[in-house]
Order: C-alpha cells, then sequence, then structure tokens
C-alpha cells in the first residue's frame, strides 16, 4: 500500500492544495509565509501519514500541526476554517488514494481499514492544532489583559501621563480611546468577578478596583452597573464623566463617591460624583473641615454629652425651620417652652451669629460636618 501511495504524493499535495483554497479563508495568493505554511503543512502530513503506513503503527511526528494551530489564530482566521481545510485534505486523499489501491489489486477489506485510518489521522491532527489555537488565545488573551491594566494604571495616573503614551498603550491593548469616559471605583475583594458593561477595562490599584467605562452615559449604562453591583453585593463610587485626558480626576471622584457609598447611612449601591457635588465638596479636606467644625461649635465643647446633643439638635432644627418655634417644638418631639429654654441657652453660647445670616450659614454647614462619619478608600495611581 506504501509503494502505491508515495508515488502520488507531489501531484497529491497540490490537489489538496486546491481543495483547500475552495474554502473562503484561503481564497488567496499562496504567496510568503502564507504559502509555505500551507504547503508545508500538507507535504508533512502526507509524508508522515505514507511513514505510519509503512510502519504499521505510529511514527514521532514534529510539532507543525499545533503552530499551523498558533498560527491560525495569530492571523485572526477562524479554527473551523483550518478543520475544513483538514477535512477537504482528507476527501481528496482518500479518493486519490484508494484508486491507486484498487489499480494494483488491494482487497476491499483493507481499503476499508484505509479510510478509517486516514480520516483517523485527519481527527488526530485536528485535535493538535485546535490544542495550538487554544494555546495562542490563552497567551494572547492574557498579553492583552496586561496591555488593558497597564492601560487604565496610564489613563488614571496622577499626574497625567503623556498623551501620546496613552495613546500608544491604547494601541497595544487593542482598546480605542473614547471621546467621554467615566471612572468607577469598586470595593471588590481580590478575586470576585464583577459584570461590566461592554469596553470597560479594569485594574486593582490600592484597595479599590478601578473600572474605566467608555460612554457612561448611554441609556441604561449606569442602571446596567448598578445592577451588577447589587448582585455581587458591593458598592461603588461613579466618577464624573470626563475626555479621556482627564481620567485621573474622573478616578479621584469616583474615589470620594465610595467613601460615601460605604457610609452606613448610604442605602444606594453605587454612588454618583455628579449627584452628590455638594457632599463630595464637604469631603475634599477631612483634617480642615475637621478643624471648622471645632471652631463653629466650640462653645459646645464644654457640655456634657448630652447636653451637646440636645443643644446641637435643637440648633440644627432651629436652623432648618429658620426659627419657627413652634415647628422646632414639634420636629423634637417637646413642649414650645422647652424649646424656648433651649434656644435661649443657645443664644447664651453663640450670641449675635444666631442673628447673622452668615453666622447661620457657617453653623449649619459645620452642622453638616459633624454628622459625617469619617470614611476613607484605597491608595491613588501614582507612578
Amino acid at each position: 500500500m506504501a509503494e502505491a501511495v508515495r508515488p502520488l504524493l507531489p501531484s497529491l499535495a497540490d490537489e489538496i492544495i486546491a481543495a483547500v483554497r475552495s474554502i473562503p479563508a484561503y481564497q488567496r495568493p499562496l504567496e510568503g509565509d502564507f504559502g509555505v505554511g500551507v504547503r508545508a503543512g500538507v507535504e508533512a502530513a502526507l509524508t508522515h501519514l505514507v511513514l505510519e503506513i509503512e510502519a504499521g503503527g505510529p511514527v514521532p511526528r514534529s510539532d507543525v500541526y499545533r503552530r499551523l494551530g498558533r498560527g491560525e489564530m495569530r492571523a485572526g482566521r477562524s479554527l473551523d476554517a483550518l478543520l475544513s481545510a483538514y477535512r477537504a485534505g482528507a476527501r481528496v486523499t482518500w479518493r486519490r488514494v484508494a484508486q491507486a489501491c484498487e489499480q494494483r489489486g488491494i482487497e476491499p477489506s483493507t481499503l476499508y481499514l484505509l479510510a478509517e485510518s486516514i480520516f483517523a489521522y485527519i481527527d488526530v491532527l485536528s485535535a493538535e492544532s485546535a490544542e495550538g489555537y487554544a494555546l495562542e488565545q490563552t497567551r494572547s488573551a492574557g498579553e492583552l489583559e496586561m496591555a488593558r491594566r497597564r492601560l487604565v494604571r496610564l489613563l488614571v495616573r496622577d499626574p497625567p501621563a503623556e498623551p501620546a503614551m496613552v495613546e500608544l498603550a491604547a494601541r497595544e491593548a487593542g482598546w480605542e480611546l473614547p471621546r467621554g469616559l467615566a471612572v468607577i471605583a469598586v470595593e471588590l475583594s481580590p478575586g470576585m468577578a464583577l459584570p461590566l458593561p461592554v469596553g470597560a477595562i479594569t485594574e486593582r490599584i490600592g484597595e479599590v478596583l478601578c473600572a474605566v467605562v467608555p460612554d457612561p452615559q448611554a441609556p441604561g449604562r449606569e442602571a446596567q452597573i448598578e445592577s451588577a453591583l447589587r448582585r455581587a453585593g458591593v458598592r461603588a463610587g461613579l466618577g464624573t464623566t470626563v475626555a479621556w485626558r482627564q481620567a485621573s480626576l474622573s478616578f479621584a471622584r469616583a474615589r470620594a463617591a465610595l467613601a460615601l457609598a460605604l457610609a452606613p447611612t448610604c442605602e444606594q449601591p453605587l454612588v454618583s460624583a455628579a449627584e452628590h457635588t455638594g457632599e463630595l465638596l464637604l469631603a475634599a479636606d477631612p483634617v480642615l473641615a475637621a478643624e471648622f467644625t471645632a471652631a463653629q461649635l466650640a462653645p459646645l465643647a464644654e457640655l456634657s454629652a448630652g447636653g451637646r446633643e440636645r443643644l446641637s439638635t435643637t440648633l440644627a432644627v432651629w436652623l432648618d425651620e429658620q426659627g419657627r418655634l413652634a415647628q422646632v417644638a414639634a420636629r423634637l418631639g417637646v413642649h414650645p417652652q422647652t424649646a424656648r429654654y433651649r434656644l435661649e441657652r443657645l443664644r447664651e453660647l453663640f450670641g449675635e451669629r444666631l442673628e447673622d445670616p452668615a453666622g447661620r450659614f457657617w453653623l449649619a454647614l459645620a452642622l453638616r460636618l459633624a454628622q459625617r462619619p469619617a470614611a476613607g478608600t484605597g491608595s491613588g495611581a501614582s507612578g
């Protein structure tokens, strides 16, 4: 049988290549590395098949079929195209070999075994190519993931990276820089998965997951993010929408919004910086805010804890109700006379500041700051 098949190999290789070129993915001139690769693959397969027929069993084989699988992945062609090429080659091989063996008078039972062997052989080559294709996919995906993580760090770095450096990193990551983006800071433990909108790229920075989301104002985008956070049982801050050159600003605001989201009084999994600008402004400098609050509320500092709590609450309600005594008493759940007594005590402590519009404004601000819980987030993305 080997003697019948070996003389066919040169012309058989040409026929197989012609059959392969009928497959849409391979309808191109057989030039350069592509042409060399196709012919080398066909000739190696035929030669090795004859060697195994002569040996009556397996013969060591080169790694060419795994390399073919890797090459198809790098070229952007589907694995199905390569497997179709293998099947086309098997059909041509069986037809030509069967004719040659019949002319030699080889028995039909032997030809049946040969047919089975040819298609089993193609199955083996297909499996090796599929393995190579998968290995290249894994390698490529790993490199792409690393490139996208580097891109996130460049985008949110403070001070910002050079635009040309970011543009180059985006090309390497296969990620088109959008006109507008927003950064999300997520309280997510390492290893946890969070399904984010298509096109989002992520990297862990400090103690938070930083996600860069293109076109954040697309219909349903924020609701999709909030739904994913609820399912994962985590909280996040959404930065303002900015041009990609200002991504570091969006990240800073996202982390500040995350601090609000982590407060015990917050019931929402996602806090948007754009919807809480006043609160973010108050939280921008915690040390300065604490100093301001202590100075404004100093007259209460010498009171007992209970007295300080009662009078600060009364003062806050009085400011909210613009001095309307009946409403103050109703909101506090006390007799109007009790409310009047507390207000007299406050006037003793704060004096003319209660009659001055600016003084009342600063007192209201200090009381609001005093109610804010201390909160913090992970480290920045400098360097």
